[in-house]
């Protein structure tokens, strides 16, 4: 029996020993590629676009790894127990949302030849309405950023670091580090080939795992494919329950404007989008990179659906939470040793890709918005970007360890919740600025901003409590149309503004 154990142990040791060292070698790659793409020095124009000359195919790709965070990966196979595969609902509207985003915003950020996406509203609404959009955008990126981190940070120290007896706050320290060394000197340059490559690595760890698991219910692709569609959780649509968040319409419609707002209204994403060489490939890369959306998702969701199955076949109990459902299977043993490596590699990709071009979006915008850095070419202002760099890793890596210390996942979820309401505002500050040619109380722009979200938050309190009723995404849009509304009544004519 002792024997026994000391084998198990051993066998847990080999298993840590070589997730630490695929970490070592993959921010070992990155750094390689940091390297190459910033060794020629880096002014500002770099670091935020990238001198525009970013391949728009490369673009694409990376921004699949960034769109799919580190919370993606383990969330959306999960989502299936809960909501079948009703959220590809969402996912066909996405499509739209981008298409929108290639026909609308891009050419008016080209056409003004921005930096910062949020210059617009200095042009259109004013300095008040400006620094507004900005702020809603640091607290969101820095809040939601940190948080999709924070999970993998968890999840690597739970099941490999932990056990070493590393506190949280090293390892915390420690990955943000390793993402500010690959990006301090490079910025956006260097952010589009890491992401790209780290895009790469998700989708092939993506497809690992679906393999692996095919050959653990010993099915061909055809009983694979007849697996899933047989499955009862293969419901893509929802037409009857109107009350029913995963209403065909409510998701659908939601799906058409949460990549308008997350994406389109997004300095993090949009910035990629910029340092395109033109306009037509900048629209090249959305529309590819929003197609791409539809397959990957759909991936996710298999793998949820043959997760389950497996599950009912070996009368598993699967945890409570569903975003625990993949790294049980992965990190227990079940599936085998490749999945365990294919799983850490694909939530690491994930959520590093996440967190290097939320880091970089994050120092473009307080460098442009706030501090006006961007026509500034001096070395001085090089420096001052450097210490915004560093400054803004400091208080991403003090977030996450926050998160620790309340130790919640509700927290998690209420960060979630409350992160989604402030891209309202920015909706309604976009829409109201290109749909009307009305000019909005200058001063009070910001309390339409703050009070629009309240109201939705606590109307859907009222709404729950009394009625049953919960919202979904949909409260993006009514969030939206109240801070539209609210500039409207505090506007006036332009005639009136002359």
């Amino acid at each position: 029996m002792a024997g026994l154990n000391h084998s198990r142990l051993t066998a847990v040791d080999v298993e840590r020993w070589s997730i630490l060292a695929i970490v070592i070698a993959y921010f070992g790659l990155l750094l390689l590629v940091a390297w190459l793409t910033g060794r020629k020095g880096s002014n500002n124009t770099a670091f935020f676009l990238g001198n525009k000359r970013s391949p728009w195919y490369i673009v694409s790709i990376g921004m699949i790894g960034t769109s799919l965070s580190g919370v993606t990966f383990v969330s959306v196979p999960g989502l299936v127990r809960q909501m079948d595969m009703t959220y590809m609902q969402v996912v066909f509207g996405f499509f739209f949302g981008y298409i929108l985003i290639a026909r609308i915003l891009l050419p008016l950020y080209y056409r003004l030849n921005l930096t910062s996406i949020y210059s617009y509203l200095d042009k259109r609404i004013g300095p008040y309405g400006y620094r507004t959009g900005a702020c809603f955008f640091l607290l969101s990126k820095l809040v939601g950023a940190a948080a999709r981190l924070y999970l993998v940070i968890w999840i690597l120290h739970t099941y490999v670091f932990d056990q070493w007896h590393v506190s949280f706050t090293v390892t915390a320290v420690t990955g943000v580090f390793l993402v500010w060394l690959y990006t301090f000197r490079g910025g956006i340059r260097t952010i589009i080939w890491t992401d790209t490559l780290q895009a790469l690595c998700l989708l092939a760890m993506l497809v690992g795992i679906l393999w692996q698991l095919k050959d653990f219910l010993t099915l061909d692709m055809t009983g694979l494919m007849q697996t899933v569609a047989a499955s009862e959780h293969f419901r893509l649509f929802e037409f009857k329950d109107w009350g029913s968040t995963q209403h065909f319409v409510k998701q659908f419609l939601s799906g058409v404007f949460i990549p308008v707002v997350m994406t389109g209204l997004d300095q993090d994403m949009m910035q990629k989008n910029l340092s395109c060489r033109n306009l037509r490939e900048a629209q090249r890369n959305m529309y590819s990179y929003g197609f791409a959306f539809i397959p990957i998702n759909f991936l996710f969701l298999c793998i949820g659906i043959l997760l389950l199955t497996l599950a009912t076949q070996l009368q598993i109990t699967l945890p409570e939470v569903n975003d625990d459902i993949l790294p049980l299977f992965c990190t227990s043993g079940m599936l085998g040793y490749s999945t365990l490596i294919f799983f850490t590699v694909g939530i690491i990709a994930a959520a590093f890709s996440s967190a290097d071009s939320a880091l970089t979006a994050l120092t473009t915008s307080f460098c442009v918005d706030i501090l006006g850095l961007e026509k500034d070419k001096s070395e001085k202002a090089k420096h001052t970007r450097m210490k915004v760099h560093l400054l803004v890793a400091l208080v991403f890596t003090l977030v996450i360890i926050s998160f620790r210390l309340f130790s919640s996942r509700s927290l998690i979820d209420a960060i979630y919740m409350i992160a989604s309401f402030t891209y309202g505002p920015l909706l309604g500050l976009f829409a109201f600025g290109l749909f009307t040619r009305r000019r909005p109380a200058n001063r009070q722009v910001p309390c339409v901003c703050i009070a629009a979200p309240l109201i939705c938050y606590a109307l859907d309190y009222v709404l729950f409590k009394y009625a049953g009723y919960k919202s979904g995404y949909e409260i993006l849009l009514l969030n939206g149309a109240l801070t539209f509304a609210g500039l409207w009544f505090r506007s006036t004519r332009p005639e009136t503004c002359k």
